[in-house]
């Protein structure tokens, strides 16, 4: 069975998830394919809890809360999610349009795509430890879902970078006991969170291990009791854990997209500064996947590139018809489509 839709966004984080807005208010309702599980792109799996400062008119808000803000906004657009899933093809059609198929074989014929990926489909770095694979999700976690699980448990966390510290920080005064251990003796992450961690391990609040890296499981059964850590000079420690959290950061890979057909430039999606608009008519790049000259890669720049490029999608998608600007705040009929109609 194969999909029609007018609008096929690939990606469903901040970006691709405001993609759904622009086009919703210019009535184009939209599908939404990512590889992750759940919508919000890095903001959701690597920073919900970490503070965001730069969204106009938002003093501050967390990564989870920025993603149920905007999927907050697009409920009356009513889009259609297609997650986990990671789109493998996309072909242009002799008469107009894509066809396009994901991973699972789902089928689209589609009349715009955008492709709103941030750094591509992306993993993140796993332990390379024996067994590790069979305990992913249950006792060793790359990302952090209900930080309530880990209240009272004895943790070890792997990495040097922000998302290791923070993490230390923001569980260690409910664990039972929380080890750092880092590879190097010098952190990724920002100075205060540095000195934070230094100040709590000083008082004995947290452990720190520098200059090691894990080299086996101690399992009980199918339970892992303990990890072993082994330093640069060969001497080997077991720590007795409950769960363990790695935070190697991420492996971006652009995967199929690289295929298209898509002219590139330093591994992101080459646009024009107009429609934001790729070599190919109909496919729009958007995002930290875009590139063009004075390119930021900051969330509120996707918003902007979405705006644009939902105006061309429109001109695309209804040819020969004009696409006038009108604001949410006096059109009677984007206030209709956001379902404020007749409100104050």
């Amino acid at each position: 069975m194969t999909i029609n839709t007018d609008a096929l966004i690939i990606g469903a984080g901040p970006a691709g998830l405001f993609q759904v807005f622009e086009l919703g208010l210019l009535g184009i309702k939209a599908d939404i394919v990512d590889t992750l599980s759940a919508p919000g792109g890095q903001c959701a799996w690597l920073y919900p809890d970490k503070p965001i400062y730069d969204i106009p008119a938002v003093p501050v808000c967390t990564g989870a809360e920025l993603v149920a803000n905007l999927m907050k906004q697009i409920e009356p657009f009513q889009p259609t999610f297609h997650l986990g899933e990671e789109l493998v093809e996309l072909k242009a059609v002799a008469d107009g349009g894509f066809t396009a198929r994901t991973s699972e074989g789902k089928q689209f014929l589609a009349k715009t795509v955008f492709i709103a990926a941030g750094v591509g489909s992306f993993q993140p770095r796993r332990m390379h430890v024996d067994g590790a694979d069979a305990l992913e999700g249950t006792q060793i976690h790359y990302h952090v879902k209900d930080p309530g699980v880990f209240a009272g448990q004895r943790l070890a966390i792997f990495g040097g970078g922000d998302s290791a510290l923070d993490w230390v920080l923001a569980l260690g005064p409910k664990a039972a006991e929380v080890t750092l251990v880092h590879r190097r003796d010098e952190y990724r992450a920002a100075p205060a969170s540095v000195a934070l961690l230094k100040e709590r391990a000083a008082r004995g609040e947290v452990r720190l291990i520098e200059e090691a890296n894990p080299t086996a499981l101690r399992m009980d059964g199918s339970h892992m009791t303990g990890i072993e850590v082994t330093s640069k000079s060969g001497t080997k420690e077991v720590l007795d854990v409950d769960h363990v959290l790695v935070f190697y950061g991420l492996s971006p890979k652009l995967g199929p997209i690289a295929e298209w057909g898509l002219e590139f430039h330093k591994k992101a999606i080459v646009v024009d500064t107009e429609k934001f608009q790729s070599n190919i008519p109909g496919v729009f790049a958007i995002g930290d996947i875009c590139d063009y000259p004075g390119k930021k890669k900051l969330i509120l720049s996707g918003f902007h590139e979405a705006a644009l490029a939902a105006f061309c999608a429109k001109a695309i998608i209804e040819p020969g018809k004009k696409v006038h600007l009108q604001y949410t705040t006096t059109s009677p009929l984007m206030q209709k489509r956001l379902g404020v109609a007749g409100e104050e």
